[in-house]
């Protein structure tokens, strides 16, 4: 498979858009399953199965998901997509969080996501510690 530019960045566009949808598979069917996911302040997490996890508890802390996209610029095999990601949790306190997320994709799959964000401004919106 051809890693276009269009291509990778319709898979990173549908990645973002399926956490609206909370459906987990749809989330996941973006990743190859040796991928590395990284929040950059914290450890990164390696593997499809661990890479699962998190989003799993992502998503059972947050009853609603927005990934609003910004600015996007995408090449063959690389997304730099600049973000506001929108969460609103089970309690209803609302987090509002500018992101930009790096993707690597290979073979129409991502194989490292990077989140760069303010750790101490999520975890004081959230109340949550990554």
């Amino acid at each position: 498979m051809t890693d276009t530019a269009e291509a990778t960045e319709t898979l990173v566009r549908d990645f973002l858009d399926a956490w609206t949808t909370r459906d987990l598979d749809a989330i996941c069917s973006a990743f190859a399953d040796d991928a590395m996911y990284h929040n950059v302040p914290v450890d990164p997490i390696v593997g499809l199965g661990a890479i699962r996890e998190i989003f799993q508890a992502f998503l059972n802390a947050f009853a609603e998901a927005k990934l609003d996209v910004v600015t996007l610029a995408a090449k063959p095999g690389l997304v730099l997509a600049e973000r506001v990601d929108y969460f609103t949790l089970n309690d209803g306190r609302k987090v509002e969080l500018p992101v930009t997320g790096v993707f690597e994709v290979d073979n129409g799959k991502i194989k490292r996501f990077s989140d760069y964000f303010d750790l101490a401004d999520f975890e004081r919106q959230s109340g949550l510690k990554l």
